[in-house]
């Protein structure tokens, strides 16, 4: 087995990296990003240690940033002097004359010259479902509470209608911030930006992004010069809207974005303050779930105005997956999975794949076994410091093949280009989650994707979930001669290897914290696991001594999600997925 532990290796592409989700962009110029120790993956960590002197960060404008006056003062707390066009005073639209909601294309949504050219330049001619049905209304005025799959093109859907409400009211640097785009992960709120740039490239309002791990102060400086579009993550957004002296009063659009996403990962509270604390008056407000929970009922009832227009684009769908996902699942027993895994991984080496499994500790040690053995492998979880993740996120969405080993941290809105194959080599936590993970192939129109889902003999109950889900999934066979047999030298390099070794155990133990915490208990029981076949996935001949108290935790009433790292599961009576 060849080269040294944890070498790094390069994808192969066609260009360069350029993780650059966080500069101030000016026609196209890609910046540096502030270096991030965050460990906790907590939003509300202030990570400011490792920023550069004079390292920009999180705005910019598109063409001309105009009026760069600074405008200190929270919403309201000093005059801001906006000279925005009449419109803004107004009821209903704020963009002229009425859309026919039967436009089928970008050209016949009457879009501003400088947004349509944006659009001609990222490739897009026709709209999608969410698009056609949303952004007509949105163009108009009108709150809208929308559901749709992943990878439906809900991104345009809000960003078109909020741009084009800075530029016909021409804000200014000065005029503050005019519209806020919160939504629940990093990686998702850098993708954010990173569309919102390519569409802002030719305007002249800013736009930035202020997220959890990055330089709180580099923020608060741009903030403080005007940032007319404002991508967030909530508890930094709150953060900032406590702490920070920006001006919000001008405000016009609010954006939800993953709603159900964010009230899972526990920021109720914040949600509320943050939209309780935002201006009301004459805010257009649009709320995106892929699920109508009681909790985002709730939402929608204190942020959107009386009367939304409410758009369900997968009402009428035979599946709750996307046309053109091949799924299938494959049984096998817990010695074997990684065996499979291996040779699967070795007979694809040219093809995308995204592996997931159920913990940070898991990525950490599979990602470097397989890098050891000179498998191209990148890893992306929770535990990992913000520049990390940023930079691993944009090397994997460059990379024409390779492998990346993730948690359920790039599992949900994430757009990574021509992805192959979706593996889940641990178990989703219930369907929902199954059918965001396998979201991330197959992503727009005319596009082909391929899963594939591990279960043990053990927890095939979870296929009727499944069913119920409306998931269509079919048993692949994978001949037993096809799988390398490569266990007698796993258990030597891992007996031999004391880093390997540590790793090994910190994702055994995690696998089964994980294990015990999964919320389909009647599938996923912990107790029906053979401990020494799991082991053996693990590289041991005998199972390890694990300081875990399986039977009291479970045993225990169960508790209400708190927050919790991304890539890391919800807390159920008492553990968290690590």
């Amino acid at each position: 087995m060849g080269s040294d532990l944890g070498k790094k290796r390069k994808f192969k592409d066609g260009k360069s990296v350029k993780a650059d989700p966080i500069g101030t962009a000016s026609q196209g110029k890609r910046l540096k990003r502030d270096p991030t120790p965050d460990e906790s993956d907590s939003e509300t960590n202030d990570a400011t240690s490792d920023l550069e002197a004079g390292d920009a960060s999180l705005s910019g404008s598109g063409s001309q940033a105009g009026d760069t006056e600074s405008l200190h003062g929270a919403s309201g707390a000093q005059d801001s002097s906006v000279e925005l066009d009449s419109a803004a005073n107004g009821e209903g639209s704020l963009l002229g004359p009425s859309v026919s909601t039967d436009a089928q294309s970008f050209a016949e949504l009457k879009l501003s010259d400088k947004t349509m050219a944006a659009i001609a330049d990222m490739g897009f001619t026709t709209m999608t479902e969410i698009q056609r049905r949303g952004i007509p209304p949105l163009l108009a005025g009108k709150d809208v509470l929308g559901a749709a799959k992943t990878g439906s093109g809900k991104t345009l859907a809000f960003l078109i209608p909020a741009i084009e409400m800075l530029s016909s009211l021409r804000f200014k640097p000065r005029n503050g911030t005019g519209a806020i785009v919160v939504t629940p992960t990093r990686e998702l709120a850098l993708q954010i930006f990173g569309v919102a740039r390519e569409l802002m490239k030719n305007h002249s309002q800013t736009y930035g992004v202020v997220i959890g791990g990055a330089n709180i102060g580099a923020e608060r400086a741009k903030l403080g010069k005007g940032v007319n579009l404002l991508i967030a993550t909530p508890g930094r957004l709150l953060d900032h809207l406590r702490n920070t002296p920006f001006v919000f009063k001008n405000l016009k659009t609010l954006v939800i974005d993953e709603a159900d996403r964010i009230l899972e990962t526990g920021f109720e509270d914040e949600m509320r303050q943050i939209v309780n604390i935002l201006p009301k008056d004459n805010r257009q407000t649009m709320l995106f779930s892929a699920t109508q929970t009681t909790k985002v009922e709730d939402l929608a009832r204190i942020s959107l105005r009386p009367g939304p227009l409410y758009i369900n684009v997968d009402e009428q769908k035979q599946f709750s997956t996307v046309e053109g996902l091949d799924q299938g699942y494959v049984v096998v027993d817990a010695d074997k999975r990684f065996l499979l895994l291996f040779s699967f991984l070795k007979k694809m080496a040219k093809k995308k794949i995204i592996v997931f499994l159920s913990s940070c500790n898991s990525v950490k040690y599979y990602s470097e076994l397989l890098q050891y053995i000179d498998l191209q492998v990148l890893d992306l979880h929770g535990k990992q410091k913000q520049q990390k993740r940023t930079n691993t996120f944009f090397e994997f969405c460059n990379a024409k093949q390779g492998t990346l080993v993730c948690t359920d941290v790039a599992a949900r809105g994430l757009d990574i280009p021509q992805v192959d194959w979706i593996v889940q080599f641990d178990p989703p936590d219930d369907p929902r989650d199954y059918i965001h993970r396998v979201g991330r192939t197959a992503r727009g129109s005319n596009t082909k994707g391929r899963s594939l889902l591990f279960l043990q003999p053990c927890e095939l109950g979870f296929l009727a979930h499944l069913k119920a889900a409306k998931v269509p999934v079919v048993e692949y066979d994978f001949p037993k001669n096809k799988i390398l047999n490569v266990q007698s030298q796993l258990e030597k390099l891992i007996g031999s290897n004391y880093y390997l070794n540590q790793s090994a155990k910190e994702g055994y133990r995690s696998y089964l914290h994980a294990y015990a915490s999964h919320s389909l208990r009647s599938v996923f029981d912990v107790h029906k696991l053979d401990l020494v076949k799991v082991a053996k996935g693990f590289g041991f001949s005998t199972p390890p001594r694990v300081d875990i108290t399986l039977a009291a935790g479970m045993s225990r009433d169960k508790k209400p999600q708190a927050r919790r790292a991304y890539g890391s599961q919800p807390r159920q009576n008492g553990h968290q997925r690590r």
